[in-house]
C-alpha cells in the first residue's frame, strides 16, 4: 500500500470534514442526492463519449495501481543482474534461462530469454525498448482516463448548480425558501470541486509519476540485460546500472558481488 496516496486522500477529506465542523455547520446540510447523481453520473458519461468501454471498464484497476505500486528495489534489481552477470560468466549465459524463470518481472524474463537464444543485441535493444514505450503509452492512457474525469467533474457541477438555480428561480412562491434553495444548488459545485481536486487529479498525476518510476526502472534493467549479453563483467553490469540511482539512492545503496 503506498501510504502516501492514502494518507493525502484522508487528509485531504479530513481538512474538508473538520472546516466544516469549526465553521459550526452539519455534515447533513452538505448531502445532496440529485447534485452527486448528476455530478458522478455526468462525469462517468462525458468520459464514456472520450473512451473506450473496455478502458473506462479499467478504472478500479488503474486506481488500485496507484494505491498499491509494483515494487521497485533498484538496489536490489541491481544485485540480481550482478548475480547473473557473475554466474554467466563461470558458466555461460544459457544457465540463466533456469534462474529468470522464477523472476517476477516480464520484461527482465523476455530480456534474458532473447540472449539465451542468441538475438543479435541491436535487434534485442530495439525488442525491449519498443516493450518499455508500450508500457509507457498504457500508463499514459490510464493517466489520461482520470484527467479527463478530473476536468469534466468541476464543469458537471457548475451546470447542476445553474440547474439548481433556474429551478429556485422559477419557484419564488416561498422567498424564506430561497437560501436554502440556493445553498443546496452550490452543493454540486462544491461535489464537483471536491471530486476533481482532491481524487481525479490527484490520482492523474500520481500515475503520471508511478509511470516514469517504472520506465527508468525497466531502462535500467535493459542496460544492464544487454550488459551481461555482451559478456561484461559484474562490476561493469553494476556499474552501468547504478547510473539510474539518484545521489542518495546511490549512497544508501548496499551493491555488492555475491
Amino acid at each position: 500500500m503506498d501510504l502516501a496516496t492514502l494518507i493525502g486522500l484522508l487528509l485531504g477529506f479530513g481538512a474538508l470534514v473538520l472546516s466544516v465542523s469549526l465553521e459550526g455547520g452539519h455534515l447533513s446540510a452538505f448531502i445532496n442526492v440529485p447534485a452527486a447523481v448528476l455530478v458522478f453520473g455526468g462525469t462517468l458519461g462525458a468520459t464514456l463519449v472520450c473512451f473506450p468501454l473496455a478502458q473506462v471498464r479499467q478504472l478500479p484497476a488503474i486506481a488500485r495501481h496507484a494505491l498499491l505500486p509494483p515494487a521497485l528495489d533498484r538496489a536490489r534489481a541491481i544485485n540480481l543482474m550482478v548475480g547473473f552477470a557473475q554466474k554467466a560468466r563461470r558458466e555461460g549465459i544459457l544457465v540463466l534461462e533456469e534462474d529468470v524463470a522464477h523472476a517476477d518481472n516480464p520484461l527482465l524474463q523476455l530480456g534474458v530469454q532473447l540472449a539465451v537464444d542468441g538475438t543479435p543485441q541491436d535487434v534485442m535493444r530495439e525488442i525491449l525498448e519498443t516493450e518499455v514505450e508500450a508500457m509507457a503509452e498504457r500508463h499514459k492512457q490510464g493517466e489520461a482516463l482520470f484527467s479527463t474525469m478530473g476536468g469534466f467533474a468541476p464543469t458537471l457541477g457548475i451546470i447542476g448548480t445553474v440547474m439548481g438555480l433556474v429551478h429556485m428561480l422559477g419557484t419564488l412562491n416561498d422567498p424564506q425558501g430561497m437560501g436554502p434553495a440556493i445553498a443546496s444548488a452550490f452543493l454540486a459545485t462544491l461535489y464537483g470541486v471536491a471530486l476533481a481536486n482532491l481524487v481525479l487529479l490527484p490520482l492523474a498525476h500520481k500515475l503520471r509519476r508511478r509511470s516514469d518510476e517504472e520506465v527508468v526502472f525497466s531502462q535500467m534493467l535493459v542496460e544492464g540485460i544487454l550488459a551481461i549479453q555482451s559478456g561484461d563483467g559484474p562490476r561493469t553490469v553494476e556499474a552501468k546500472m547504478r547510473a539510474f540511482l539518484s545521489p542518495v539512492q546511490k549512497a544508501s545503496a548496499r551493491v555488492r558481488e555475491r
